[in-house]
Parts: C-alpha cells; structure tokens; sequence
C-alpha cells in the first residue's frame, strides 16, 4: 500500500521490524557537503514542512490531527518511525487507496542546516464504491453486497448500504460512521435495518425492523460500545408442525433497549489466538426507554491463550449469562440464550440443549459453558512454513448448561440448579484458520451427560464460524 522513502540517507542503517531494508525503491541521491550528511546522522533534525499532493475533498483539519506528531520528532529514526505512524493513521481512515512517504532535506531560502521536508502522495477513494463478499458467521455462510460513500463530507464520515442473502438469515441496511477526528476509536454511528431470520431449532421465524445509535470509545485498555436500539419484531412458524409453545410468542413486539459492552482483547488473533486474552461483558435493559418487552440480560465471555513446548497451544474458555424478566410478562423466546453446537458444545446439535416442547427448543434465561482445548501442530508436520501452518490438532473438553430460574428462591439455589444436569462432551479434531476471517472445525465428538429431549451429534460434527467456545 505504500513505502517510506528516504532521500540522502544512504549511510544510516535502515532494517527493523517497522522500516524492512533499503532495496531498489529507495531513491538515493549523492550529498556534496560532507557536514550536512554528518548533521542528519549523528545530531537532532527539525521537521519544517510537511507536504500532501493527491488531496480533494479531504479537509485539512483532519489531516493535520493525524500528522502532527510528525512534527514533534527530534532525530531521522524518529521521523521516519512517526512518518509511518501517520501512514497507519491516514489509511485508518479508510479514505485513502494509496499513501506513500518521501522524506527529503529541506531545501529553500529558510532551509536549516538540519531540516527535513516530509511528503505524503495519496490517492483518495472515489465517491461511490461497491464491494461484493461472503461472509462467515456461526455454522452459515451469507453473500454480502454493499455501496460506500466514503469521506462524503470530507473529514472521513461513511454511508453505506448493505445487502446479505444468507443460509438462514437475509438482512440489508443503510449505516452513517462518524469518527471524532484525531481520535479514529471514538466514533459515532446510525443505523436502519431489516433482518429476517430463520431458526429451524425452534420452527421460528423472525423479522427485526430497527433503528439503533452506537458510540464507540476507549478507556485506558478498554474499548466500550453504548448503544440504544429500537426494533419492531415480529415472530412466526416455520412450520406447521411448530409447538404451541412457539405459536404463543408468535406476533409482534417492539423493543427499545440501552445496552453497554466492554471487551479487553490482548489476543495475538482473534481467529485461532495462540496467546493472550479475552474479556468481553455485555448488560441490556429494555423496557426504560419505551417498547412493550422488559428485561435486564447479563452476559460474559472469557478466553486464555497460553503457548507450550512444540508450537502446542492450550487454550480456556467461559461463558456466562443470565436474563432477568421486569414485571409480570415472561420474557421471549428471541431474547433468551441458546446452547449447544459446533461452536459451543460440541457433539450435541445446533442450539439443542435446554427447555424444549415437541422439539421445538425455547432457550432459557441462565446458562454457563466451558471449555478447555489444546491445539498442536499436525503429525510430521507437512507443509511447515507455507499451507500446513493453517492447520492445526485439535483436542477439547466441553461442558455447560441451560436452564430457566426461579427468581425468588435465591443464589444458592440458582447455582445449584446450573450444577444440575450438566452437559459434556470431549474429542478431537482438525481446525483450519481461513486468513483474519473465520475457522473450519472437523471434530469427531463423544456427547455425555446428555439428557432427556437434547438432539445429540454422536461423531463427526462440522463447524464454521468466528466464535468458538
């Protein structure tokens, strides 16, 4: 996407893991005066101008937020680390297609002995862009065609309009990004939606019609969202052999509700991670703000990575979650938590542990689930160093339940009744890391503590998704 260059420099050293090595696009220029090559090695620089050729509708004021620490470097490494620093930053915005950097000696009537002119040539997006792409979510696939305004008002606002068609789930949407400028992690976003939905595990099908507000932000090594969402949903059979428990939550409701989620990710990937961890809580209040559905749902998620003998990766998990009903009305059968599957509990099918009515499954209002995993190299290891890395052995141990509580009998009991009936399962497996994107999993699964009215996937067991427990 673009390099550094450096003009006159021929003498410094230039490898590190920011920079790579001087080769042929490096342009090198001879430098008569010995004193000034001496100067720009060994003594403090002074960054004088800095020059954009490329710019349209861009406003400079959000440029200037992005490359001001450019201005504050005191020696040649250090301009040249905080030039690509601002390189990172300006193609962050997700305006630019292109951006190099030239770093050059000022030259001119107010030139100093030691100042240096830096360069940046981009090339900015086009007005209207398209994309088209799948998508990979857990155990479906979708076909995604999107329309992009970018920088529509110059300092890197977005509208988009996208369109999915997927396995069980057709949507499309028209979004507006705002990001604070100088500050890319804090933006601002709007969103209108439909989305449609089908759940076979519970003969459900859904339409969400909606409007939602995001705010994204960091605290120190957090990152927050604050959203509220209005939606109006409406619910129907898939079949007709749907149990009437599911034709009763059939109808319309309209939802508003505030949420907050906080995550702490120090993951190398979030694909296939081989160190570091996860954090991730979620709260949601409904019912405050307007709509007829009153809750308040708490949910978590928590992942260890840590790196053993022989490229071996052993690898916990814990999710969590609990919803509590406001009033006297239940809560809906599209609010409660799902479990089981190629993504979570593996060797039981897809969302088919817990509450369930003529096999039809109706989610419950806790649940927990973990799982504890160890990932090594394929046996011999064939294709090291090319297409073999992105396969990895896989051995896991999975547990977790789900159930509805009873409110007012009390933690002790609540606990008690998650420790009951606990589902597991353990096996082994393949796992191939498709890029930043999504994983395949071929496990063979042996399902235990399986019980009455839970669908089990007693061997082999296919998995996609981004998720995994």
């Amino acid at each position: 996407m673009g390099t550094v260059h450096a003009r006159s420099l021929e003498p410094l050293p230039m490898s590190g893991p920011d920079f790579g090595a001087i080769g042929e696009e490096a342009e090198l220029v001879e430098v008569e005066p010995e004193t000034k090559q001496e100067i720009l090695e060994n003594k403090d620089v002074v960054v004088q101008h800095v020059h954009f050729d490329g710019l349209g509708r861009t406003k400079d004021d959000i440029i200037m937020y992005e490359i001001g620490d450019v201005f504050k470097a005191k020696d040649l490494i250090d301009v040249m680390r905080k030039s690509h620093e601002a390189r990172e930053k300006l193609l962050r915005l997700g305006i630019f297609r292109q951006v190099d950097v030239l770093i050059d000696t000022c030259q001119g009537d107010d030139a100093l002995p030691n100042g240096l002119d830096v360069t940046f040539e981009v090339t900015e997006l086009r007005r209207l862009t398209g994309s088209y792409n799948t998508m990979v979510g857990n155990n479906e696939g979708s076909m995604v065609l999107g329309l992009k305004l970018p920088n529509i008002f110059g300092r890197a606002e977005k509208v988009t309009f996208q369109f999915s068609y997927g396995t069980k789930e057709t949507s499309y949407g028209l979004s507006f990004f705002k990001p604070q400028p100088g500050h890319f992690e804090r933006n601002f976003s709007l969103n209108l939606y439909k989305v449609t939905g089908q759940f076979p595990w519970s003969s459900l099908r859904e339409t969400d019609r909606g409007i939602s507000t995001e705010f994204n932000f960091p605290i120190w090594k957090t990152n927050h969202t604050l959203k509220w969402e209005g939606v109006w949903r409406e619910l129907g059979c898939l079949a007709r052999t749907a149990s009437f428990s599911v034709r009763e939550e059939s109808g319309h409701s309209l939802k508003s509700s505030v949420s907050h989620a906080m995550v702490i990710d120090s993951r190398n990937s979030s694909i296939l991670p081989r160190r570091g961890a996860l954090l991730k809580i979620n709260q949601e209040l409904a019912g405050y703000t307007g709509g007829d559905v009153s809750f308040l749902k708490e949910d978590f998620e928590l992942q260890f990575n840590k790196k053993l003998l022989w490229d071996s990766v052993l690898s916990t998990s814990l999710w969590g979650g609990m919803l509590v009903p406001i009033g006297d009305k239940p809560s809906s059968i599209a609010d409660r938590f799902y479990l089981g599957g190629p993504t979570s509990v593996r060797g039981f099918s897809m969302y088919s542990i817990g509450p369930q009515s003529e096999g039809d499954y109706l989610g419950g209002e806790a649940y927990w689930a973990g799982g504890l995993h160890l990932y090594t190299p394929l046996p011999f290891r064939p294709g090291r160093g090319g297409f073999g890395d992105l396969f990895r052995t896989h051995f896991f141990l999975n547990a977790g339940n789900l159930c509805n509580l009873n409110y007012g009998e009390g933690p002790k009991a609540h606990l008690r009744k998650l420790a009951e009936c606990i589902r597991w399962s353990y096996g082994a497996g393949i796992v191939l890391r498709l890029g930043n994107i999504a994983r395949l999993e071929l496990n063979y699964c042996i399902p235990m503590g399986v019980q009455s009215g839970d669908r089990i996937c007693d061997g082999v067991q296919f998995g996609a998704g981004i998720r995994f427990l």
